[in-house]
């Protein structure tokens, strides 16, 4: 709740909405990029060269999976 979550990469689960919503859900912003007041990105590739990916570790922002996010759900 009140935490700000960044999607990137391919979802298997989701679509882009559907996460969105799932987040939204949950009490938590949607964010479109990565920023230092970022929580969380959820990307299914941690290794991946994406900017976002590379902005999150800059900022020492969590990498999650859509299945760890699934799993803090409790789902």
């Amino acid at each position: 709740n009140g935490k700000s979550v960044a999607v990137t990469g391919k979802l298997n689960t989701f679509t882009r909405d559907s996460i969105n919503a799932k987040l939204e859900s949950l009490g938590a912003k949607p964010a479109s990029g990565v920023s230092a007041k970022t929580d969380y990105l959820i990307n299914n590739d941690p290794t991946s060269s994406s900017s976002k990916n590379k902005k999150a570790n800059e900022l020492n922002i969590p990498i999650i999976t859509e299945e760890e996010f699934l799993k803090m759900c409790g789902e």
